[in-house]
């Protein structure tokens, strides 16, 4: 199993998330847990004087501008204090865990995005440098297989590393997705603070990879790159994808008996 969990779910029910994830643990599951938090990174930024940087893509997707200075705060926040604050609710509630960056292994390899276009705040588009993003082009899952062979629950954190030796920030949701393919996932869940994906007011429990192409006009944005991702995943080895509400009691069991959108082949 891989679970994401970021936003405000990280900041507000983290320990409902633990404590669920150890009782699917103790129950045999393998679990990989990657974590975001940029709006951590964000506050600490500021704290050493780094104002945060966002931009806007042309299919209006915001995202997180990462230079030099941001990057190094991104490392610290990410690998260092909430990585190890999640693996020491884990093993302070009788869990076992060890937490990596996707750069240890190294086990999320990425291509450095060079160039980026954005889109200014008077409606322009421009060709930027594109910082210190990455975009995942290779999973090796040794590392995380034999931690999980080991007993252990693997808590990721978002970096990965180019082939110069390059750390990378990269997509929280993109790197659970593709963990979940490179490891054939059973069940992948991307807690979220929404119950799943919404249509025309309703939300849309069950689709497969082929309905869910044909909805994605349809999306906003942020829930448009989700989706994509998640029919890639299926599509490249992982079981079913679930995107379910991250604020409740029981997250991670109310996702499998309840999915709040489920894609999958079948």
């Amino acid at each position: 199993m891989v679970v994401k969990v970021g936003g405000r779910v990280l900041l507000s029910n983290l320990n409902s998330v633990v404590s669920d994830i150890l009782g699917l643990w103790r129950d045999g599951w393998k679990v990989v847990l990657v974590h975001g938090g940029g709006d951590v990174v964000t506050e600490y930024s500021r704290r050493f004087g780094v104002e945060p940087r966002f931009v806007m893509s042309p299919e209006g997707v915001r995202s997180r501008y990462t230079s030099l200075e941001e990057l190094e705060v991104y490392i610290m926040v990410m690998a260092g204090k909430l990585n190890k604050e999640i693996v020491s609710k884990i093993i302070g509630l009788g869990g076992r865990a060890v937490g990596i960056a996707g750069a240890d292994g190294p086990t999320l390899v990425a291509e450095r995005r060079r160039k980026i276009v954005v889109v200014d705040e008077r409606g322009r588009r421009r060709v930027i440098e594109g910082g210190y993003t990455g975009r995942i082009v290779k999973v090796e899952v040794g590392l995380l297989e034999r931690l999980l062979s080991e007993g252990y629950i693997a808590v990721v954190a978002p970096i990965a590393v180019d082939n110069e030796g390059t750390l990378l920030n990269v997509d929280g949701d993109q790197a659970t997705l593709k963990i979940a393919a490179a490891i054939k996932a059973s069940k992948t869940i991307l807690l979220t603070d929404v119950e799943g994906l919404l249509v025309d007011g309703s939300i849309v429990r069950k689709l497969t990879p082929e309905e869910a192409r044909n909805i994605l006009p349809k999306i906003g944005p942020g829930m448009n790159r989700k989706i994509l991702e998640a029919i890639e995943a299926v599509e490249e080895g992982a079981s079913e994808v679930i995107i379910a509400m991250g604020l409740t009691e029981n997250p991670v069991r109310k996702a499998l008996e309840n999915p709040g959108t489920r894609i999958a082949k079948d």
